[in-house]
């Protein structure tokens, strides 16, 4: 084994973080509605995992794809977005959950589409609504914490770490975000 050789080996690898298990992607989804720019959000159906909460176009990445293709898939699949009408903007922050979850973001503008003709699928998603981008220009988030322990599994190998059971792991402090909207949510887009 040489340099080269490892050369080789690296060129063509995309850092990513080294725990993650699980790989989503999700698009941020920018219209003009009345004139104003708007997020679209989306009230998953209550058939499928995590019913009725409030989210953007998204889902896991498939092995075939990078996260901008799945954001764009996932887009097309829930809400019936084709990707011509789809412009990436930019790629945003990504999150981490301590699931071991990984979120890639895309900020994308729809274009050429009347958000009252979105022709969402009804397995996936209840129903959709827009928030005017000003909004949340004009009101910060309430940021609340959630404390996660740690607790290992009863095999863990404590005879392997520094002060085994006597460790001190710390405990993670995960801010969770929430908008209290004052707004019309429900039916919003169906409205013209």
């Amino acid at each position: 084994m040489n340099i080269e050789y490892i050369k080789n080996k690296i060129n063509d690898v995309e850092p990513k973080p080294i725990d993650e298990d699980f790989r989503f992607s999700v698009l941020v989804p920018l219209v003009e509605k009345d004139g104003e720019l708007n997020l679209i959000y989306e009230v998953r159906s209550k058939t499928i995992r995590q019913p009725g909460e409030i989210s953007f176009p998204g889902g896991k990445i498939e092995d075939f794809e990078n996260p901008a293709e799945a954001a764009m898939r996932e887009t097309w699949e829930e809400l019936g977005i084709p990707k011509q009408n789809i412009e990436i903007l930019s790629e945003l922050d990504y999150a981490t959950s301590k699931s071991g979850s990984f979120v890639y973001s895309f900020l994308g503008y729809i274009k050429n589409l009347d958000v009252s003709d979105i022709p969402y699928s009804k397995d996936e998603v209840d129903d959709l609504f827009c928030v005017p981008l000003s909004y949340f220009l004009n009101n910060e988030p309430e940021k609340y914490y959630m404390n996660y322990l740690p607790q290992a599994d009863k095999d863990f190998p404590y005879h392997m770490v520094n002060d085994g059971i006597n460790y001190n792991w710390g405990n993670i402090r995960y801010p969770v975000y929430f908008i209290n909207m004052k707004i019309k949510l429900y039916g919003d887009l169906r409205q013209k």
